[in-house]
């Protein structure tokens, strides 16, 4: 196990887990000052190619963006999802893992559960492969959205699923959209970190996509709180280029040779 994750599953009950998306070398910089993980999300199928879903990204787009995050991560962790049937069966996740990580220089790969796919992630650890596991609502596996663990028996099926997950290698799991107390038994029953989105503040640490966070995505579900509405600096900031570009005052002499 490398020393970083060995440091962010030491973290759990110590302090709360910061992490948040990066899909380029730029935001990736920035977010390493003050993140503990940074996840190349399977997300930016929406966030910059304008996929309806993230079922069409593919392993040659993922590598792509997450060589360019690696280039600007030193202290924190760094994660790549992997795309949807890419990690089929033992083999194809080994493969795929290590391709991903020997092109992008990452830490870890992240896979969502089918509830039927721990013995692949079993297969990944034993092979040297660090997992993030990922449970609850499951983008690349459940094709409507409803918050998860409401009732008592799905609660213990996110449980049971966890406890496999965790059984298995992985040093952490995503929980995405799962119900306050069923989230809270999770990360107490666990020995490793739990990442919440939408989640509730219980979990170990927290997950936005960071185009979210910003304003830059328009997506704004109920988990997501706006921190600036960068849309509108940019906005202005264009407005402003094209006033000055209209009125012949940029640009100017200094600007020129």
């Amino acid at each position: 196990m490398k020393k970083k994750i060995f440091d962010f599953i030491k973290k759990k009950n110590k302090k709360k887990l910061v992490c948040l998306t990066a899909y380029s070398k730029n935001i990736a910089k920035i977010l390493d000052k003050y993140c503990d993980l940074i996840l190349v999300g399977d997300s930016l199928a929406n966030v910059l190619y304008g996929m309806s879903n993230t079922r069409s990204i593919t392993l040659d787009m993922m590598i792509k963006h997450s060589t360019s995050v690696s280039l600007g991560v030193k202290k924190a962790i760094s994660v790549v999802d992997m795309p949807k049937n890419t990690y089929n069966n033992k083999s194809q996740a080994i493969l795929n893992a290590k391709k991903i990580i020997r092109k992008s220089k990452c830490d870890a790969v992240k896979i969502e559960s089918n509830y039927k796919n721990s013995n692949i992630i079993k297969a990944m650890t034993k092979a040297g492969i660090e997992v993030m596991g990922h449970i609850g609502y499951t983008p690349q596996f459940k094709n409507k959205f409803r918050p998860q663990g409401i009732k008592r028996k799905e609660q213990k099926k996110l449980l049971a699923d966890a406890l496999l997950i965790q059984k298995a290698g992985a040093f952490a799991i995503v929980l995405e959209c799962i119900e306050i107390k069923s989230a809270l038994l999770i990360t107490n029953k666990l020995n490793i970190p739990t990442i919440g989105i939408g989640s509730s503040k219980y979990c170990d640490g927290q997950i936005l996509v960071t185009d979210d966070m910003l304003g830059l995505s328009g997506f704004y579900p109920k988990f997501v709180k706006k921190y600036v509405n960068l849309n509108l600096i940019i906005e202005k900031s264009i407005q402003k280029y094209m006033r000055d570009i209209t009125k012949e005052l940029f640009p100017k002499k200094n600007n020129s040779y």
